[in-house]
């Protein structure tokens, strides 16, 4: 097995508590309505969003990806820091056992928020992933962090 090795930085204007809030406890709701083009729901399977929880992300059609199922390996509010662990996806085709995500989130100079992701891709036996799949990944996902910031821009009651 080959481990892929990602970091990722993303910045906000908003306040940090907000941030960790919206992306962390709340996104199985705000996920969905911040981006409903991709993101068709968020269900718990297993729990509620604690430690071992597990969830499942289901995509509109036609987005190349159904469904992925994340397993909670820590959420801690008082570091604000949250660990996940993608284990199963309909994209993983034999490729990818899984893909871990280490969030941490920051309080910026500017009064913002600074969120550091580091993502790991799990392969399959010798299997290589593309350096062009893991970008496609990641730009996905920050696209999905400033989805969530504009919606919470323009909801500020969210």
């Amino acid at each position: 097995m080959g481990v892929f090795t990602h970091e990722m930085e993303v910045t906000s204007t908003l306040a940090t508590a907000r941030v960790f809030k919206a992306y962390v406890l709340e996104s199985d709701t705000i996920f969905p309505k911040a981006v409903p083009h991709a993101i068709k729901g968020v269900e718990y399977l297993q729990g509620t969003g604690a430690p071992g929880s597990i969830r499942m992300v289901s995509f509109v059609p036609g987005l190349g990806i159904e469904y992925l199922k994340e397993k909670v390996d820590a959420v801690d509010p008082d570091n604000l820091s949250y660990t996940y662990t993608v284990i199963e996806s309909d994209v993983f085709k034999n490729m990818i056992e899984k893909i871990s995500y280490e969030t941490k989130f920051s309080e910026a100079p500017n009064g913002g928020t600074i969120v550091n992701v580091t993502t790991k891709f799990y392969s399959v036996g010798d299997v290589e992933i593309k350096e062009e799949a893991i970008k496609d990944a990641l730009q996905n996902r920050s696209q999905i962090f400033k989805a969530v910031e504009e919606y919470l821009l323009a909801n500020p009651d969210a």
